[in-house]
Order: structure tokens, then sequence, then C-alpha cells
């Protein structure tokens, strides 16, 4: 398992909560101050064959983010799942929300133009069990999440983030996916890679995991995105993607169609 720890901590980290939508990898932004940032995002997923006699899952999901000053900003998130199972075993198909997320985001350092340094931010996620846990909506935990995000812009528009972080308490699962058999201690990583291909269009590619020493292997998550965004007006996105995963924790193949947007002072 250390080996495929280590496999895992290489190539990169899903996370309950989302940013820098439609991708999983967080970037180094804050909101400004006394401004709201809304994105909504719906994701329809096949399961892996290892999760039976689930099948499919359905996460709508609304993150509200407010900027306090100072390079601080204030989130909060809860998503409304749908959980399809296969008839032959259960006829239930549940429905409700999940887990609430509560966090706060530090801006540390900004990326200065003609510097070499990168962007850093500091982010810390509580998660609270609000879900059912017995329907599989919820897990029944309290999650502690810390990570730290390091953002660098490089030549030809293309724009680096990085993520690496620990669970300290609680799970990463988002109603049936994520690592469930964990009580804590689950390590994070994730990196996106995004062009600006236009002043309308940005498409990029994120690559997550999670894992933890005291998983079996096949409660891994490992998963890539190939999305982008589309501007219809400053503040406001179309954001698309295409998701692909290994090992049971995370969805075999699935979709996500959302929007991003600023709200008037």
């Amino acid at each position: 398992m250390k080996r495929a720890l280590a496999l895992t901590l290489l190539l990169g980290a899903a996370s309950p909560a989302l940013s820098q939508q439609p991708f999983y990898t967080d970037d180094a932004d804050v909101t400004p101050a006394g401004r709201i940032h809304v994105e909504s995002f719906n994701e329809y997923d096949w399961l892996p064959a290892s999760q039976a006699p689930h099948l499919k899952q359905n996460t709508l999901n609304m993150k509200i983010n407010y900027g306090l000053g100072h390079g601080l900003e204030l989130d909060l998130d809860a998503p409304l799942i749908t959980i399809v199972n296969d008839t032959a075993v259960s006829s239930s198909q549940p429905f409700g929300f999940g887990d609430t997320n509560f966090g706060i985001k530090y801006n540390v350092h900004e990326e200065r133009p003609g510097s070499a340094g990168p962007a850093f931010t500091i982010v810390n996620y509580i998660e609270m069990p609000t879900g059912n846990a017995a329907s599989g909506l919820g897990s029944g935990l309290v999650d502690t999440w810390v990570y730290a995000v390091l953002q660098k812009t490089l030549p030809h528009d293309f724009v680096l983030h990085a993520n690496g972080g620990y669970l300290f308490t609680g799970n990463t699962s988002t109603g049936v996916e994520g690592i469930r058999t964990a009580r804590g201690h689950v390590a994070t990583i994730g990196g996106s890679i995004v062009r600006n291909v236009s002043r309308a269009v940005a498409i990029g590619l994120d690559l997550t995991a999670a894992a933890t020493n005291n998983a079996e292997l096949n409660r891994t998550q490992l998963q890539g995105m190939l999305g982008g965004n589309y501007t219809f007006r400053e503040g406001l996105t179309l954001d698309l993607g295409v998701i692909v995963g290994r090992f049971a924790a995370s969805p075999r193949v699935g979709a996500l169609v959302g929007f991003s947007w600023d709200l008037p002072r």
C-alpha cells in the first residue's frame, strides 16, 4: 500500500470540495472584498462495477464565496445528491442533501509580473455530516481538511496549479463516491494546467487523487478531467468537463456542466 500511496501522490488529489470550476484542483485566487462569487454545477457519473448495487450518481452543487478583504475568503457549499441503484437488488433511489462544507481561504502571496515566484494560498475546510449516512447521501463524519495551493503563469497563456493537502479527520466521500474506509489521515494532491485560447475560451487538463495508508488499493481515488470555460461576459462563464476515473472510489466516467458568476455589488 505504501507503494500505491507514493504513486498516487505523484500523479495528482480528489477533494471533498471543489473550486476553479470545472476543475477539482483549486486555484490561488480569492474573491475581492465585499464581493460574492457563485459556482453551480451538475455532475452525472457512471460508477465502477465494484460499487454495485450503486450504478450512477448525480450531484447538483452550489458554492458561495464571499471576499472578506486582506486576502481572505469564506466558502459555503452543499450538494443535492441522487444515487441510482440496481433495481434487482434495491428499489430505493436515495435523494437529498449531502454533507455541508464550510471553508476559509487565505492568499498568502500573489503572483507578481516578472517574478519567478508563484502565488501561494492556504485553505481549510470543515465538512459537517448533514447528509443521511444510512442512505449513502452523507458520511456521518466531521471532515477536517487543510491544503496548500501554488499557481504560476507560464508562457503562451498557460497557467499551472498544484494542490497538496491532508485530511486529518473524516473521509473524502461525496455520496457513495470517495474513500469511505478511512477516518482521517488521507493525503490529497492535484494538478491542472489551463490555457487561455482566447479572451472567451479556456481549456485545461486536471488530475486529482487521494490515498490513505490504511485503505485497500481499490479504495484509492484517481481521476482526470478534460474541461474548460466559455465566458459570456465579464463575471459569467459556462463550465464543462468530462471525467475518467480509476479505482472504486472514483467514477468510471462522468460529465459536468455548470456556471460561475460574480454577483453585482
